[in-house]
């Protein structure tokens, strides 16, 4: 190593701290992916690769008159010419500029397959063939040139690329743009041709055209995947900001379709446009998903109709489903809607910037106005030149005897040249251009031909003066050229635009015309596998519910669902539903959906949660609705790892959408038990083992924390041990206690030892099995009803009243056999109360 430090010479070796020549290389990294990769240039809209790919087919002849050519070639051409990176990635951007649903202009015509909504992949580049569209090469092409825009060298200065291509509308909002840079990214929409040039005609004639009066002019986004904008909101945001979130829906109307031979008609969604970007073929997997997890309901069958002439996803319904309620599920839970995250970012004198809908307009006319100057100014010098020239000819043709003359006594072609110069006082060129002007142009035609021409430029060059002395004359004919192109290539909106901005409510509110927007009275049902029914008061008093029945058995039956909890509330309340990953979120008592019948099933709580809380039902941990005057009351929250933690509840009022962080766990841990409580009620915990825990909810024993906290350890479990009940009750209430093998004894809370957080408990229970555990542990409040689950889906009903008070040491009496194999799960004590929360 010494050796090799000495082979280099003194002043050779440039010290750099390290943190120096990494800022500076990550700093130039950075710049080379913003500048050169990722980022499209605000004046033709393009990315590099894009522009090389477009340039390389021109340079090629693909134009739209010529026969396609395989895409091969050109792949071939970018990469060896201009861009020296992988050809994946060149051949995937110029497919993106083929699909007709990725753009909605596309820049290039193919031949063969180019991929499709359902995301299939497009064939290998040695089978497809491209040339370029009408609107690629007349829109960005037919002015190029040195003349117009700058060039330069590429990687290895063989060849010469243009640095932008003189577009002649703004591809940048016409097609949208998608990058992801180093610390920034842009996503532009794309939108309809003739809405954009009419907006560019209106910033000519009115530079002081306020934003509000642009929206009216373009008024949002046009998909090539037409669909629909909901609400105007995110439109108004990223055309004024930059940046807005755009809601999308797909269309979908009711049908009645037929569903096999001799038999009636069903009822049927009928799905016949997407959102932009969404994957139809993903969609309905998505969809079946949540039919077969049971977070939608009421769909019978699923197909895909698509074929040549469009798009046509049925969702066959089973009788008697309402077919708005299942439509509003699907807007909510799958792809069908939803959001599209503008940015209107974009290269600005190779600086990224973002921009205003305006702004970005105005940029793309300062551009143009400067291409179209540089373009007449090039034109009016070779018109110039070429009428100098004719000039000579019609001068030489009018003096037809002399220059004959000259040329016959003229020794060589040098004096003859100086001779006519002299003669006739010619430039040097035209000399020239005479001398080689070929014996046919002598003729009578020939002379009237270039007569004509010379009139022609005279009349060309007055109208480039004109144009190039007077900027209005130039807008002037920039706004001719924009209505030429829009009459050309404009066509109608694809993408609806609906007025109003509630994503979520107004599936419902056409459901539910009926609910009144004021407050009102309303009962909740919450079943035991997680179903949420609302009911009005009237509807509820007819079912009779509510009432502990007396005489309910005690012999298990086969069970498909039950209500568990039955909340008296209004519309204006909150319910409170804490997940197991210990996020909490709150749901609108007036958005539950109003049950259609006495035997409804209901609506999948889960189903109304955000969809970052939407997976498997079992979720949910607990529901809770939150009182008017919550400032006294506490939430305590129970991990199975045995670890408590008490927050106010205010805390859980006024949630956004994106919901609160309650709890944090640790990897292996979840939130099992959420119970409300005041100061000076007592708290009890019980584990599989039969050991019971009580104590005091204060400060001392559950100090308030904050929302980042873990929590205290508030019981200690034994291996293969795990927390089976938790309960908030006063000193005089009891017990209720349940073994897995179906024994069951009531037994009073001062049976227990006041103890303190963190202690071992003490044994409540004897078993009568060493197999036996406790299955579940909940206070016993008089007269309610009680529900106990077996793991074979039994279910069975008695009244608290019904079990025996029992000391410690009784193992209980026994409730009822139960078949081989078979074990009580869980037990539900059924609540009636207007803030009651399910904790078992």
């Amino acid at each position: 190593m010494a050796k090799q430090l000495n082979l280099i010479q003194n002043g050779q070796v440039i010290p750099t701290a390290l943190h120096t020549e990494m800022q500076q290389s990550y700093l130039e990294y950075a710049m080379s992916v913003i500048v050169g990769r990722a980022l499209p240039d605000v004046r033709d809209g393009l990315k590099p690769v894009h522009r090389r790919i477009v340039y390389a087919m021109h340079e090629l002849g693909l134009t739209p008159d010529r026969p396609y050519r395989k895409c091969a070639r050109v792949v071939g051409d970018v990469l060896g010419k201009y861009h020296p990176h992988g050809d994946q990635a060149v051949y995937d951007a110029l497919v993106r500029l083929v699909q007709d649903f990725s753009s909605r202009y596309p820049l290039l015509a193919g031949h063969g397959n180019f991929g499709s909504v359902d995301d299939d992949p497009p064939a290998a580049m040695r089978y497809t063939e491209t040339r370029l569209a009408q609107i690629g090469n007349e829109g960005l092409l037919s002015e190029i040139g040195e003349a117009t825009v700058n060039f330069i060298g590429n990687f290895d200065n063989s060849q010469q690329e243009p640095t932008v291509l003189p577009a002649q509308l703004p591809f940048l909002i016409l097609n949208g743009s998608s990058g992801i840079a180093v610390g920034m990214a842009t996503n532009i929409p794309p939108h309809n041709l003739g809405e954009v040039v009419d907006g560019l005609i209106a910033l000519i004639d009115r530079p002081q055209l306020s934003d509000e009066q642009l929206l009216e002019i373009i008024p949002g986004p046009d998909f090539p995947t037409g669909g629909e904008i909901v609400g105007k909101e995110g439109i108004r945001d990223a055309y004024t900001t930059g940046r807005g979130s755009i809601p999308m829906r797909g269309i979908a109307q009711v049908e009645e379709v037929p569903v096999g031979k001799g038999r009636q008609r069903r009822t049927a969604i009928v799905i016949t446009e997407l959102p932009y970007q969404v994957n139809k073929a993903g969609l309905i997997e998505k969809m079946a998903d949540l039919v077969n997890q049971g977070r939608i309901e009421g769909i019978a069958d699923i197909r895909d109709e698509s074929d040549r002439d469009g798009m046509r996803i049925v969702i066959e319904l089973k009788r008697d489903v309402n077919p708005q309620l299942v439509l509003h599920h699907l807007y909510k839970q799958t792809p069908l809607q939803t959001n599209f995250g503008a940015i209107l970012l974009a290269l600005v004198d190779g600086q990224p910037r973002q921009l205003t809908l305006k702004q970005l307009l105005q940029h793309f006319l300062d551009f143009r106005e400067v291409t179209l100057t540089r373009q007449y100014i090039n034109e009016l010098s070779q018109a110039q030149s070429r009428a100098h020239l004719v000039e000579g000819l019609l001068t030489a043709l009018s003096h037809l005897d002399p220059v004959i003359e000259i040329l016959r006594h003229a020794p060589d072609g040098t004096t003859a040249k100086i001779s006519l110069q002299n003669e006739l006082n010619l430039s040097d060129r035209q000399a020239d251009a005479i001398l080689s002007m070929p014996m046919r142009r002598l003729t009578g035609l020939e002379r009237q031909n270039l007569q004509t021409e010379y009139d022609e430029l005279t009349s060309r060059m007055q109208n480039l003066q004109r144009l190039l002395g007077d900027r209005h004359e130039l807008l002037k004919a920039l706004k001719k050229d924009f209505r030429a192109l829009k009459k050309k290539h404009g066509d109608v909106r694809r993408t609806r635009i609906a007025g109003s901005s509630s994503v979520t409510t107004t599936p419902e509110e056409e459901l539910l015309a009926e609910t009144p927007s004021t407050e009102e009275e309303t009962v909740l049902e919450l079943t035991q596998r997680g179903y949420v029914r609302r009911l009005s008061v009237k509807a509820f008093q007819r079912q009779n519910r509510g009432k502990p029945d007396s005489s309910v058995s005690t012999k298990p039956e086969e069970s498909s669902d039950a209500v568990n909890q039955t909340l008296w509330t209004n519309t204006a309340q909150e319910l409170l539903v804490v997940t197991r990953s210990g996020k909490a979120y709150t749901i609108k008592v007036g958005d539950i959906p109003v049950s259609a019948g006495r035997n409804a099933k209901g609506t999948p709580l889960v189903t109304l949660l955000p969809n970052a809380a939407q997976g498997d039902p079992e979720t949910i941990s607990a529901q809770l609705l939150i009182p008017e005057h919550v400032e006294e009351l506490s939430l305590v929250m129970l991990t199975q790892q045995g670890r408590a933690k008490r927050v106010p509840l205010s805390e859980f009022t006024n949630l956004t959408s994106r919901g609160l962080t309650a709890l944090k766990l640790k990897d292996d841990d979840e939130l099992v038990y959420a119970c409300p409580a005041f100061i000076g009620q007592q708290i009890v915990l019980a584990t599989s083992g039969g050991r019971l825990l009580r104590f005091e909810v204060d400060e001392d024993q559950l100090p308030l924390m904050g929302r980042a906290a873990q929590g205290n350890q508030a019981l200690r479990l034994r291996r293969q041990e795990r927390l089976v009940g938790c309960a908030v009750l006063e000193a005089d209430n009891h017990l209720l206690l349940v073994s897995e093998r179906g024994y069951a004894k009531r037994m009073p809370v001062t049976a227990l030892r006041l103890t303190n957080r963190g202690e071992i408990g003490i044994q409540a229970i004897q078993f009568t099995a060493k197999t036996d555990n406790l299955a579940a542990m909940s206070a016993a409040l008089p007269k309610t009803e009680v529900l106990l689950w077996t793991n074979q889906n039994r279910l069975a009903r008695l009244t608290v009243e019904t079990v025996a008070i029992r000391g410690k040491d009784s193992p209980g009496d026994r409730l009822f056999p139960l078949n081989s194999g078979e074990k009580i799960a869980t037990i539900t004590v059924l609540e009636t109360s207007t803030s009651s929360l399910e904790t078992d």
